[in-house]
């Protein structure tokens, strides 16, 4: 690894890395990263698939996104969320009778793509926090007072609202209750 230092000769030479080591720390098989691309590739049940990008950090996520996933996938979410057909489609502004005309290795588009990649990635933080699926769905059927005593899955037709949800699985998981 190269260091560079700081040549103003005032302040004492701090070392600047060229490539963050963490970055090769989240690649490797046992670290939280990879954990978590494992379980979203799971939850869409493409563990098995040959992806062409690999994905070693979140914006390796992209290149899936573009190529789009297949409709299998959403049919694997949907079994492991308990998201219905109607649900999944206002969710990723489609109609339930274009979903069902799609064959399983149907790419979906990339807005398509991108949601379902985003609740994939939402389920499996909250599988995490809340310590189990079970828990996590029931959850997002309840009503949430942080939420406006509205219920978490009311907000997954957005991107803000996926990112609402998350920052209050945050807060769960750091205790506060609010």
């Amino acid at each position: 690894m190269k260091h560079k230092y700081n040549t103003n000769k005032a302040s004492s030479p701090l070392p600047v890395l060229d490539e963050p080591a963490v970055a090769y720390a989240l690649t490797a098989p046992s670290s939280p990263f990879f954990d978590l691309v494992h379980r979203v590739f799971h939850l869409l049940g493409l563990s098995g698939h040959n992806i062409r990008y690999p994905v070693q950090n979140n914006a390796d996520f992209i290149g899936i996104i573009r190529e789009g996933i297949p409709r299998e996938a959403l049919d694997h979410l949907m079994d492991n969320t308990g998201l219905t057909v109607t649900e999944i489609s206002s969710i990723i502004r489609t109609s339930d009778r274009t979903l069902r005309r799609y064959t399983a290795k149907h790419k979906l588009n990339p807005e398509q793509s991108e949601r379902l990649i985003e609740l994939a990635r939402l389920y499996t933080r909250g599988e995490e926090v809340l310590g189990n699926m079970e828990n996590f769905k029931q959850w997002m059927g309840s009503n949430v007072i942080a939420l406006g005593n509205k219920k978490p899955k009311d907000f997954l037709d957005t991107s803000l609202g996926i990112q609402l949800i998350m920052n209050e699985l945050g807060k769960i998981e750091h205790g506060i209750f609010a």
